[in-house]
C-alpha cells in the first residue's frame, strides 16, 4: 500500500482514481473531489476542508480525521465506508451509499445526512443539528446513540435501535419495519403513519405520539406528562407502566396501562373496527 505522509493538498481531483493508498496527517484544502473514485483508501490524522472527498469510492477507512464545515457533502454514492473516532461539523454527508460504518464519531452539523443509504452500523456516537437524518435509509443498526435534530428516519426500512437518547420532531413518519429498545424519545407526533413499529422498555414524551400507526407494539414502556392524545387511528398492541396523559380513538388492539390515564377519548371519529381495548389497573 502507497503511503503518503504529512502532505497538503488543494484545488481539484488532487488524488482522483488513486487505490491502495494510506494517508497519514495528510490536509486536504479547499477544492472539489480529492479522492473521487478511488478504491481501497486508509486516512489517519488527516483533515479534510475541500467538498466531495470520498465520492464514488469503494472500500475507504478513515480513523481519527476531521472535516471541517466546507467539507460539505464528502462522503456520497460510495460503499464500505468505515469511519472511527471522527469529528465531523460538515453537512449532508452519506448519499446514497451502502456499507456504511460509524464508531464513536461527533458529528456537529449533521443536517440531511444519511439519505437514500443501505446497510447502516452506527455505535458510540453523538450526532447533532441532524433535521432531516436518516431519509430514505434502510437496514440500519445503532447502538448508544445520542441524536439532536427533527424529522430523522422519516420513510426508513429495517432499523433496530438500542440504548440511544433521540431528541427529534416528527421522527420515523412512514417508517417501516423498526424496533428500538431501552431508549428515550422525545418529540411530537413521533411515528406517524408508521408500520411494523415496535418500542420496548422505552420513554416517550411529546405530542400526540404514535397516531395513524399500522402494528405498533409498546412492551413496558413509559410516557411523560406531555404525552397527550396518543395512539389515535393506531392498530396497537401496548404495555405501559406509569401514568398516561390521554388516549384517543385507537382503532384495535389492547393497551394494558399500569398505572392511570388522565382521559380516554373514545368519540364519533372514531374509525372501524373501532374494538380496541382499555384496561387500566393500579
Amino acid at each position: 500500500m502507497k503511503l503518503i505522509k504529512n502532505q497538503e493538498f488543494g484545488g481539484e481531483r488532487p488524488l482522483y482514481r488513486e487505490h491502495d493508498l494510506k494517508l497519514e496527517n495528510v490536509t486536504i484544502h479547499l477544492g472539489e473531489s480529492s479522492i473521487k473514485e478511488t478504491r481501497n483508501i486508509e486516512a489517519c490524522d488527516c483533515r479534510f476542508e475541500g467538498k466531495y472527498v470520498f465520492w464514488e469510492c469503494r472500500g475507504f477507512r478513515v480513523h481519527n480525521c476531521f472535516f471541517a464545515e466546507s467539507a460539505r457533502s464528502s462522503l456520497w454514492y460510495s460503499q464500505d465506508g468505515d469511519l472511527r473516532d471522527c469529528r465531523v461539523e460538515a453537512p449532508k454527508m452519506f448519499r446514497r451509499m451502502s456499507g456504511i460504518k460509524l464508531h464513536n464519531c461527533i458529528f456537529t452539523n449533521a443536517l440531511e445526512t444519511l439519505w437514500d443509504c443501505d446497510n447502516v452500523h452506527i455505535e458510540d456516537c453523538r450526532i447533532e443539528n441532524a433535521d432531516y437524518l436518516g431519509m430514505h435509509t434502510n437496514n440500519v443498526f445503532i447502538r448508544n446513540y445520542h441524536q439532536e435534530g427533527n424529522y430523522s428516519f422519516q420513510y426508513s426500512h429495517n432499523v433496530e435501535i438500542h440504548n440511544a437518547l433521540l431528541n427529534s420532531k416528527d421522527a420515523l413518519w412512514e417508517a417501516e419495519n423498526v424496533s428500538i429498545f431501552d431508549s428515550e424519545i422525545n418529540g411530537e407526533y413521533l411515528g406517524w403513519y408508521s408500520k411494523n413499529l415496535r418500542l420496548v422498555r422505552c420513554h416517550i414524551t411529546g405530542e400526540q405520539p404514535l397516531c395513524y400507526c399500522e402494528n405498533l407494539v409498546m412492551e413496558d414502556c413509559t410516557m411523560g406528562d406531555d404525552a397527550n392524545l396518543a395512539f389515535e387511528y393506531s392498530t396497537i398492541h401496548a404495555t405501559i407502566n406509569g401514568p398516561v396523559h390521554s388516549i384517543k380513538n385507537p382503532t384495535s388492539g389492547s393497551i394494558l396501562v399500569r398505572g392511570s390515564v388522565g382521559e380516554v377519548i373514545i368519540d364519533a371519529n372514531q374509525k372501524a373496527p373501532a374494538d380496541c381495548k382499555i384496561e387500566i389497573t393500579q
